[in-house]
This record gives structure tokens, sequence and C-alpha cells, in this order.
């Protein structure tokens, strides 16, 4: 899948940046009364004069470049920088004629000297403001490719992270299976390169949770080659919505876990019990693995935990979450992500 450009100019249409324009343009509006000398009494009027011109010219910018999104995205930064901001002077000048004609003419007043003088000052505040407001979105264009640079690497690599001993012992029962049952011997083979073409694939881009279920059967399928009946699996799916997005490969590590701390160090084994709901626009996610009857763990459970929970905030934010406890006897992990999110 090709990854598309993208601007450094943010989205225009968007509702919460179009009040962020309209109220920065009304602060403008009261800095440029304040700083003007007019007859004392006279503030209240010229500030309303001055908030109609400098509103009409920051909407009327801001829809205009919401309009032109896509042509101005297919320009390299200079050049989508440069037609910007020409296009905003432009939309300053067209907005200060209209407005001589509307309110001055209206007063009978032809004083070519106050018509250019309005010109004159709202184009050049205009192209003013709107080159220090283009710098800044450039840099933080910037910064902001930057981060998503080096949260592609971060999560590349929790995304590759599988325990080198689940590759040994896989190897392993291909090579004992192959020996008594060819064709469970190509199953295991094909369960295994679908775990490691989903660890190689390019993090920027999203799995599916259908896709990450047919993955865990698949994994589960290899553990269940290697314990036997040690290992006994329960789904509980509930109805789901299609599509629901989520980062690859993140149900894996957490089956890896319960398997690793649950099912292996105890000799007469276990059941693994997934249950997947979706409620109030959340997917719920619980893995349920008994404990060892002595008590004892194994290191490492927490690095599975925090690759996750990094691999979630990651896509998510503050909306997941990923909790451990025991119930029942047992450990279970329960991970909540929001459907749909928001972008």
């Amino acid at each position: 899948m090709s990854e598309e450009k993208k601007s450094f100019l943010p989205d225009f249409c968007s509702v919460r940046l179009l009040l962020g324009i309209v109220l920065s343009a009304e602060l403008l509006a009261v800095v440029l009364t304040l700083a003007a000398s007019g007859p004392p009494g006279g503030f209240l009027e010229a500030l309303a004069l001055r908030s109609m011109l400098v509103q009409w010219i920051a909407v009327s910018g801001a829809m205009l470049l919401c309009l032109l999104k896509k042509p101005l995205a297919k320009l390299p930064s200079v050049a989508a920088a440069l037609a910007a901001w020409l296009l905003l002077g432009g939309v300053a000048a067209s907005i200060a004629e209209a407005t001589w004609r509307l309110l001055w003419q209206a007063r009978q007043v032809h004083d070519t000297g106050a018509h250019g003088q309005l010109l004159s000052s709202t184009v050049g505040i205009t192209l003013i403001v709107s080159a220090l407001l283009l710098r800044y979105l450039y840099v933080q264009g910037q910064w902001r490719g930057q981060i998503q640079a080096e949260n592609r690497a971060r999560m590349q690599a929790l995304q590759s992270r599988i325990r080198p001993h689940f590759l040994f012992n896989s190897m392993n029962t291909i090579a004992a299976l192959t020996q008594t049952d060819a064709d469970r011997a190509e199953q295991t083979v094909l369960d295994l390169a679908d775990l490691f073409r989903a660890s190689l694939a390019d993090s920027a881009t999203v799995s599916t949770l259908r896709n990450e279920l047919e993955l865990a059967r698949g994994y589960l399928r290899i553990e269940q080659q290697r314990l036997g009946g040690r290992l006994r699996v329960e789904w509980d799916i509930d109805h789901l919505p299609d599509n629901v997005q989520m980062p690859k490969l993140l149900l894996q590590p957490l089956l890896e876990n319960a398997i690793y701390h649950g099912i292996e160090p105890a000799p007469e084994g276990g059941t693994v019990r997934i249950a997947v709901r979706y409620r109030r626009r959340r997917i719920n996610i619980a893995i349920h693995n008994p404990l060892p009857a002595d008590g004892s763990t194994r290191d490492g459970n927490q690095v599975a935990l925090d690759n996750v929970r990094q691999r979630l905030a990651g896509m998510f934010g503050d909306e997941a979450m990923l909790r451990a406890t025991e119930v029942d006897g047992g450990y279970q992990l329960r991970l909540v992500f929001p459907h749909p999110w928001r972008s």
C-alpha cells in the first residue's frame, strides 16, 4: 500500500482549527484597534469595523485553503507555502476592496489616499501575519514528521519482538511432525510464516481485529502441536463490527505471555480463555490463564505488557487500556480500545 504524501499545511476544514482561527483573528483585531490612534469613545466602533474586516479575511482564507487542500498537498513544501501566502494576500486585497466600496462609499467618502491606505495596510498586515503563521506550521510539520518517524521506528522494533525460544520450539515441532504427520507439519509452517510476515510488515500500516484473531488462532495451533493436551483453548467471541482496526501482532504476545507463565510451568497444563466483546463503542478483549499451583512465576512478565501498552498508546493515546488482574484463581489481561477511534 502506497503512503500518501503529507503536507505541512493542516486541515483547514477542521471545525476545531476554524474556531481557533476565528479567536486568533478577533485577538488581532483587538490589538490593531488598541494600537491605532483614534478619537476618544470610538474604540467600540473601530473594533467592530476591524473585527468584521479581519474575520472576513481569516474565515474566507481558511475556506479557500480548505477547498484547495488537495492541489496544495501535491506541491513541494516551498511551493505550497508560497501559493498559500499569495492566496491569502489576494483574499485580503479582495475583501479590503469590497469593504471600501460597501462602507466608505456608502458614506460618500472618495478620498483616494484613504482607499490606498486601507488596501496597503490590510494586504501588508495579512501577508506579515500569514508568513509568520506558515512558518510556524512548517516548523510544526517538520517536528511532527520527526516524531512520527521516531514512533514508527519504535513501533517497528516493538512489533518485531518474538521470543527466541518460541522460534526454536516451533522449528523443533515442525521437525518432529515431518516424520509423523506431513499435513500438520505443513500447516504449522504456514502458521509460523503468517506470524513472521506480520512481524516484519511495515508498522505504519494497521491491522484488523479479524486478522489478529486469525493470527492468534494460528499461533495457538503451533503451541498446541508442541504442548499437546496440556494446552486447552476456549474462545468466546461476541458479534463484532466489521473492520475494527488495531496495531499489528498485538494479541500474539499476550497469548504467548499466558502460555509462558500459566501453561508451561504446570505439569498438567491448563486452559487459556479468550473473550472478545463490543460494548459502548469499545472493543473489550480478555485473556485468562491459570496460575501455577505452587505460586511460582517466571521473569519477564512485564516486558510483553509494556510492549503492548506502548503500541496501544501510539495508536489510540489515552483511550486504550491494558490491565492485569487475578480473577477466579487465574491471571487475566483485559485489553480495551475504542472503535472507531478519533483520528
